[in-house]
């Protein structure tokens, strides 16, 4: 009889214990968290730089920047078009800075995109060979203007300096800050192939004379590629590297056709014509 009560008891206990347990559980947790604390993170959220391959931009048009660039945003974009009419103090050719950034260096590289200035608003001050340093957009300009144009550079604060560099910025817009942006410059040509200057003249004749001029003195349709009216010895163009790469990619325009042995010939036929010279300072 007594063992039975002993057991009895001892349920009891077992009963309230686990009642009044469950009920200061309750009770305190409307105090206390128990639940594993986590790191908080900031309202703010950085956003990832999308891969190389993968960054896909449509550039604003010039007519559509606000009204308080609109006028500066056009300026500089016209004068991409027709600097001999836009900058003409500064121009000493009649080659439009179009002729190598087609559209005005909206188009985005590639086959038939020429080189594209989409970007550069977002990738500027640049480290750059030539100069050994970061170069800032109006130095960058006035090397076209000084070598590619054949002309003088334009003063810094001038209003048609101000505009095309407000034109990159505008047509840069919304790209990230030294973020990766493919298509500028370039495509590098990787080959074997000796450059045959000979090849490159018969290339010519086929490609290019009926548009470039014969004597490569330029037509209605083509500027001049070498001869007085051409661009100097000093600019990119000069190298055949980069003219390779240029007609490999674009040429004859609208329709490339040109193979990488071909565009490695007649780039270095044409650079071992005469043209102005540029005087290293």
């Amino acid at each position: 009889m007594l063992e039975r009560e002993k057991l009895k008891f001892s349920i009891i206990l077992l009963v309230v214990c686990t009642t009044v347990g469950g009920l200061l559980t309750v009770f305190f947790q409307r105090f206390i968290s128990f639940a594993p604390q986590t790191q908080t993170t900031s309202a703010l959220s950085v956003a990832k730089v999308p891969e190389t391959g993968s960054v896909a931009y449509n550039p604003p048009t010039p007519q559509d920047a606000p009204a308080e660039i609109r006028e500066a945003v056009m300026l500089g974009y016209n004068i991409l078009n027709d600097p001999g009419k836009y900058a003409s103090a500064y121009v000493g050719n009649p080659l439009r800075c179009s002729n190598c950034h087609l559209k005005a260096g909206l188009s985005q590289g590639g086959k038939n995109g020429g080189i594209s200035l989409v970007g550069v608003g977002s990738v500027y001050p640049k480290f750059r060979k030539r100069q050994e340093f970061s170069v800032h957009l109006v130095t960058r300009t006035n090397d076209c203007f000084k070598r590619s144009m054949n002309g003088r550079p334009l003063p810094e604060d001038s209003r048609e300096m101000t505009a095309i560099v407000t034109y990159y910025a505008w047509i840069s817009k919304g790209l990230p800050i030294y973020g990766p942006v493919p298509w500028l410059g370039l495509p590098k040509i990787t080959s074997t192939h000796t450059a045959d200057t000979a090849a490159g003249k018969a290339v010519y004749a086929a490609k290019c004379a009926l548009c470039h001029g014969v004597g490569g003195d330029g037509t209605a349709t083509a500027p001049p590629v070498w001869g007085a009216k051409s661009f100097n010895d000093g600019a990119g163009m000069a190298k055949p590297e980069t003219l390779a790469s240029f007609a490999q990619n674009n040429m004859p325009l609208g329709n490339p056709d040109l193979n990488v042995e071909q565009a490695i010939d007649v780039a270095a036929f044409v650079t071992t014509q005469s043209r102005p010279h540029f005087p290293q300072k």
